[in-house]
């Protein structure tokens, strides 16, 4: 008998926790360190790297030549683990994008942070640091995707990726049903109109086999039958002045995504479908007499959709898959020039799951009013190889 195995229950909770928040690891993948009276605590620490290839038809808002660049994509150390069975936690340490454009000393910071509360299965808590609950895409594993990597429509304004602060959530009627209430920072500073928490509420329904962890996955590789229905809203008071100079007429933060996700197996080959639609709003201040530092999606509507076709067997000493998205994105902004369309395809070749994978993608973004002189706003296209291992 393995001298972890007299606590499956916790390192599974371990590992799950790690994928939820867009770490895949097995269940036993890197150290187990075992601590506490009769060792019923534990840390896990685990690994990950992507090598990022890219081709670009520009270099920059300024120069209009081709780019080639090799970097870290993201670069992460983990730890996880279970204090008791009540309480775990998850701290993520990266250096993201290092190397991208020369810069080689990208700062080392905490992504994530927080403790679990695991009271029952329809009632959890989370505490601290971690992914901001809004979109599916944005809780999709990003070392588990079905494409390269996500949409930037799947990050909101004031959340990002992550935010900080608490959320409930749990599992309904055999996990079919899932809720979430998220109370957050959001947007901070001196001069808003009034220093709000950012509330989200989020709910999926699964009809096929459940997805009952906080997180999703872009793919599951043919390891389940899915489809699963989910819905959510953003909020924040007083979010941003549409008159800044003079602090009047404050507006509020909203917004909401619906989204659907399929994968199933069949003996030809497993199949994926996913699409999400995205309404950001605040009040239509940014096109008033704004904040500068407002950011441009606050007022957006988007979509996406992407499908993946994963072959049935082996080719060669690994699995081959084939996927494609189509993204659109209208910026309520004058002259609408981050307005555009961007179609992607591509393939991923797993030589251990996503352990260790190869990733191809090419992509074309076509605007609907390109810009004259800035190249990052023309029609362009980029092509990336990504390596990826896990520990």
């Amino acid at each position: 008998m393995s001298k972890h195995s007299k606590h499956p229950q916790l390192h599974a909770a371990a590992a799950a926790a790690a994928a939820w928040f867009g770490v895949a690891v097995p269940a036993q993948a890197g150290p187990v360190i075992n601590f506490g009276e009769n060792n019923e605590s534990f840390l896990q620490i685990g690994y990950a790297l992507q090598v990022w290839a890219e081709n670009r038809s520009y270099t920059s808002a300024t120069n209009d030549a081709s780019l080639n660049d090799t970097y870290l994509r993201r670069n992460r150390l983990t730890f996880s683990g279970q204090y008791n069975d009540l309480i775990g936690y998850y701290a993520q340490i990266e250096a993201a994008s290092d190397s991208r454009g020369g810069d080689d000393d990208r700062e080392v910071y905490f992504r994530d942070a927080y403790l679990t509360f695991d009271f029952r299965d329809e009632a959890r808590l989370i505490v601290g640091r971690f992914k901001n609950t809004f979109s599916r895409e944005n809780l999709e594993a990003c070392l588990e995707p079905l494409t390269l990597d996500r949409s930037d429509l799947s990050y909101t304004p004031f959340g990002g990726t992550r935010d900080t602060g608490v959320a409930l959530w749990g599992n309904l009627a055999d996990a079919k049903f899932q809720y979430r209430i998220a109370v957050m920072d959001g947007r901070e500073g001196d001069e808003l109109p009034q220093d709000a928490p950012r509330v989200t509420a989020r709910v999926h329904w699964s009809a096929l086999d459940p997805e009952s962890d906080y997180g999703y996955r872009g793919t599951y590789l043919g390891t389940r039958k899915v489809f699963t229905i989910g819905a959510a809203y953003d909020y924040q008071a007083k979010a941003a002045y549409a008159d800044y100079e003079a602090l009047q007429d404050p507006k509020d933060y909203k917004a909401w995504t619906v989204d659907a996700f399929a994968e199933y197996p069949f003996g030809s080959g497993t199949y994926t479908l996913a699409g999400a639609y995205f309404n950001y709003s605040l009040g239509g201040a940014i096109n008033q007499a704004p904040d500068p530092a407002l950011p441009a999606n606050t007022e957006l509507e988007g979509f996406y959709v992407k499908a993946g076709y994963l072959l049935p067997g082996k080719v060669g000493p690994g699995r081959l898959q084939f996927f494609a998205r189509h993204n659109g994105a209208e910026y309520q902004l004058a002259g609408g020039a981050l307005d555009r369309r961007v179609n992607a395809a591509g393939f991923n070749y797993y030589f251990n799951g996503q352990q260790l994978k190869l990733t191809l993608e090419h992509q074309r973004a076509d605007y609907a009013n390109p810009s004259a002189t800035n190249p990052a706003l023309q029609d362009n296209h980029q092509t990336i190889l990504g390596l990826q291992f896990i520990l």
